[in-house]
């Protein structure tokens, strides 16, 4: 074996970078950590340092340019420029073996191989048994002995192999974390802050439509050895990772994932690490999901929990397969979460079969009638290749109409964004049952919600329009969307804003705002409206338009309303909006209790306007920004998922400030 010359292996993976941060590369990570735990001979393999940075192409060939055998995990964040790099990798050495895997990498791969003929083998599912065989064969480059692979023979012919039989053995010596995989990766950069991902069982029961992951892993679930995931706990903490990504489909529908989360949270009380765990958490509640997710919001691990709705419509849940996904359950977890006083948050996907607008609309002004005043992150629905809404013959059944649009990231940078080979995806922007023009409805109505309610710029005066006067949310949203609004020229700006956003997505344009002069990172559309306005000192204009349009609203609809009280309520809106350069607090006087009122909704609890007076202290000065930068990110990004956006109040009777009094009140 002394005499047989080492294969040189090299691997990439490349991630984003987020504000000096960057993941370990956990999926090539664990093919290096496969063949050294089961080769017969590990010490035939080489592992070259591998690239998980996006770097300009000529760099990352420069460092692989010895590789015998380079394999390539792919997603659509890195799918193009990982293309490049093999493409510039052949050409300079015709020989080298080029291997592709992961998401990206279609399951009927011949379109795919022919398109890319630099790319010589493509992997399917799980990865870690077909690679280790890839290199046992690399020297007879008989590649028919491979699980799980596709490639295009001599003849010219499409070879496609069986799968291989999912992994039964997940312990701790297959962990990249446990046995040292990461190391010299870690040691070359020694200036780093490292994210993780982490699995603790590989799988997903459910077969949604738009999702990749059941197909993926053929849907039983497989537990990792505890030892291993308890082990890899202690690693995090012992090389002070903040933040872990868990790549579970489902945490929380496993017995034993209570035990797990609270290795994960006595960590963090013992040695600090990890601060903050991300989690997928179980489609269905139960009292195990439950029990799991509070632990993780009382540890302070997790800010605020994911319910995942995707869509209230029964008929559109049916075609995506999620009618197996008690919508009550969903319900039931707000109700329980918003008692616990833990902040939620509710994924609800835009564009899906058989939605339309006014189900889509019924829908959300439901989810946030049942009590979710934090969050709901509004998706728009993208095409992955190997999920079932990616077969050519369901987007004809649905008469879907997809667009390329470039892909950036949530609060990224736009440096990082603009390179040569930017990475794109397919979104859908209609189908047979939302038109063209319904879509921008639908997406302008979310936006809507995110910058009235979400990001509290209305949401006081909003819960006493619902609470106290009947109103539903959906004709409230509209209010500011739908209908002429030639008279109110900041509520035009607004929803003309949004509406030209979603025609310029639906012709390719990015899904965020780029703003070179806030922190030069992507904005959510509503957050850059709510910065534009904010920095432009166009708020006073606009709360004076949104009064004057409430009241109109409520006398032409005979609600009878009282004029002072939505002033108050507006007013109370105003003042609590937290904004940078505050120098005194204030108080606030009020006829009514406005601010109970406002809490015990949020807290839900069932609460009536009274009149009385009340004198709040809006406390300012606190937590103070002196520049927009600091605001921008302090404020409108770290706020975001709690939607901690207004100030704190109390009813401290004494207090060194500036006394705030309503025109018209002494």
């Amino acid at each position: 074996m002394n005499n047989e010359k080492k294969i040189n292996v090299g691997l990439v993976q490349i991630n984003n970078n987020y504000s000096g941060q960057s993941y370990l590369p956990y999926s090539i990570g664990l093919l290096e950590a496969y063949v050294k735990a089961n080769s017969k001979n590990p010490e035939l393999y080489n592992f070259l340092l591998p690239v998980h940075l996006r770097i300009p192409p000529d760099n990352a060939v420069n460092m692989l340019q010895f590789g015998d055998i380079i394999g390539f995990s792919v997603y659509v964040w890195n799918i193009n420029i990982s293309l490049e790099i093999a493409r510039r990798l052949k050409e300079r050495s015709p020989n080298v073996l080029i291997v592709f895997g992961g998401p990206q990498v279609p399951n009927h791969a011949e379109e795919f191989l022919r398109m890319h003929k630099y790319i010589d083998l493509a992997v399917h599912g799980e990865g870690e048994i077909a690679f280790l065989q890839i290199l046992e064969n690399y020297t007879s480059k008989d590649w028919s002995k491979v699980f799980s692979s596709s490639y295009i023979n001599n003849d010219q012919k499409y070879i496609m192999n069986p799968n291989s039989p999912r992994m039964e053995n997940l312990g701790k010596e297959l962990s990249p974390y446990l046995n040292d995989t990461f190391l010299p990766l870690m040691n070359a950069n020694p200036d780093e802050h490292w994210l993780a991902i982490w699995e603790t069982n590989r799988g997903c029961p459910y077969s949604c439509s738009y999702c990749d992951w059941g197909s993926a892993t053929q849907s039983k679930v497989k537990k990792f050895d505890l030892e291993r995931v308890i082990d890899e706990v202690d690693w995090f903490a012992k090389n002070k990772i903040e933040f872990v990504f868990c790549a579970d489909a489902n945490f929380g529908m496993l017995e034993r994932d209570f035990e797990i989360a609270s290795k994960v949270a006595e960590s963090k009380k013992n040695f600090g690490y990890p601060r903050t765990i991300s989690v997928q958490n179980a489609k269905n509640a139960t009292e195990k999901a439950y029990k799991v997710q509070k632990l993780l919001a009382d540890s302070k691990l997790n800010t605020a929990i994911t319910i995942s709705f995707q869509s209230t419509d029964e008929k559109t849940l049916e075609n995506i397969k999620r009618s197996n996904i008690k919508l009550d359950s969903f319900r039931e977890l707000q109700r329980r979460f918003t008692r616990d006083k833990i902040p939620t948050y509710t994924d609800i996907i835009i564009g899906l079969p058989g939605e339309t607008y006014d189900s889509y609309a019924n829908g959300v002004a439901s989810v946030i009638e049942g009590g979710q005043h934090n969050r709901i992150f509004f998706m728009n629905l993208s095409i992955l290749p190997n999920a079932e809404m990616g077969n050519p013959e369901y987007q004809k059944k649905f008469g879907m109409e997809i667009v390329e649009n470039g892909v950036v990231y949530i609060r990224g940078s736009i440096n990082q964004a603009n390179d040569e080979f930017a990475e794109t995806q397919q979104l859908v922007i209609a189908n047979n049952t939302l038109s063209r023009e319904d879509w921008v409805r639908a997406r302008t109505f979310a936006w809507l919600c995110n910058f009235l309610h979400f990001n509290k710029v209305l949401q006081i005066p909003l819960l006493v329009l619902n609470k106290h006067y009947n109103c539903g949310f959906r004709e409230l949203i509209e209010l500011f969307c739908e209908g002429d609004h030639s008279g109110y020229p900041m509520i035009q700006e607004v929803k003309s804003f949004f509406i030209e956003k979603a025609k310029a997505i639906q012709n390719g344009d990015h899904e965020f705002c780029p703003a070179p002069q806030w922190l030069s990172v992507y904005w959510p559309v509503d957050e850059f409206l709510f910065i534009k306005f904010s920095t432009e000192s166009k708020f006073n204009e606009f709360y004076d338009e949104a009064e004057n349009r409430i009241i109109k609203y409520l006398v032409e609809n005979n609600k009878n309303p009282s004029k002072d009280l939505i002033h108050e309520a507006v007013t109370l809106n105003k003042v609590l909006l937290k904004q940078p350069f505050q120098t005194n607090d204030i108080y606030f006087n009020s006829n009514y209790n406005l601010w109970d009122f406002y809490t015990s909704i949020l807290n839900g609890e069932d609460s009536e306007i009274l009149s009385e007076n009340q004198t709040y202290l809006i406390d300012k000065t606190s937590k103070s920004w002196d520049s927009w930068e600091k605001w921008c990110r302090e404020v409108v990004w770290y706020c975001s998922k709690s939607g901690a956006y207004l100030y704190n109040v109390s009813e401290r009777e004494k207090f060194e400030s500036t006394e705030f009094k309503l025109a018209g009140h002494h």
